[in-house]
């Protein structure tokens, strides 16, 4: 069955253009360099599956035309990654939306947004209509669409990466990957892998480390994401090996 990835947004917290900054890429016209905060969209036949709800998801389903959504995962809590959760409201009308996020991040949740959780009076206002489940280590079944939690490390976090359907795996702000964890990733068909910068980060893989991890993993196609303003998407382009390429806000994975 046909499915289709679509990234979202491909940036790092600050978003590219970063607020008050003038270098090359801030003010590139190149839309490649036009970054909103990472998140995917999972497609296929009648489901859709979102990964994190990032700052700027508002703007992210406006122009991906998303009309619905059957489920979320989240890889953590931090606020690039879920902070979007209000602008799921229009797509909860009908029916609540399951979330799935690990024991910890579901407490995060619930502390960042009591509103969509506690009891309120008032009426109109709105909220989103969503249940919180806990995410254990067994695969997920959304339909037809199956999402196995990768455990992996950001900086000294525990976080998740999801393995999907079996065919692709989605990894972000991520600074280190277990080998049992690359196990369960070897040979899949599509990789998209955090890959911050050039320069070396405590809590994130640079580009070179994220090579690493590729090769590694070996799959057919690989794509960076969570690119800050130190990435211009053409250089990169000239510089990576066959089959791996810089991800955009906007681009379409089809497998």
């Amino acid at each position: 069955m046909p499915m289709t990835i679509t990234i979202l947004g491909s940036g790092t917290s600050h978003g590219i253009p970063v607020v008050g900054c003038s270098c090359e890429v801030c003010l590139s016209q190149d839309y490649h360099n036009k970054r909103t905060r990472s998140s995917i969209l999972v497609s296929e036949e009648n489901t859709n599956v979102l990964i994190d709800t990032a700052t700027e998801f508002r703007l992210q389903a406006v122009r991906d035309k998303i009309d619905s959504i059957n489920a979320i995962f989240y890889t953590h809590s931090h606020a690039d990654h879920l902070h979007g959760l209000d602008d799921i409201r229009p797509l909860t009308y009908k029916n609540p939306i399951e979330i799935y996020a690990s024991a910890e991040d579901c407490r995060e949740i619930r502390n960042r947004f009591p509103y969509i959780f506690n009891e309120t009076l008032q009426i109109g206002g709105g909220k989103p209509q969503v249940n919180l489940n806990k995410l254990s280590d067994k695969v997920a079944t959304i339909n037809e669409c199956t999402i196995e939690p990768i455990p992996v490390k950001h900086g000294l976090l525990n976080i998740l990466g999801f393995l999907i359907n079996d065919r692709a795996a989605y990894i972000t702000d991520c600074s280190y990957i277990s080998e049992e964890s690359i196990d369960k990733l070897k040979d899949i068909e599509v990789l998209i892998l955090g890959a911050l910068r050039y320069r070396e980060h405590s809590t994130h893989f640079n580009i070179d480390q994220a090579l690493n991890i590729i090769k590694k993993i070996s799959p057919k196609r690989a794509y960076l994401t969570h690119l800050s303003h130190d990435v211009n998407h053409k250089q990169l382009c000239a510089e990576l090996p066959g089959g791996i390429f810089p991800a955009f806000d906007g681009l379409k994975i089809i497998l």
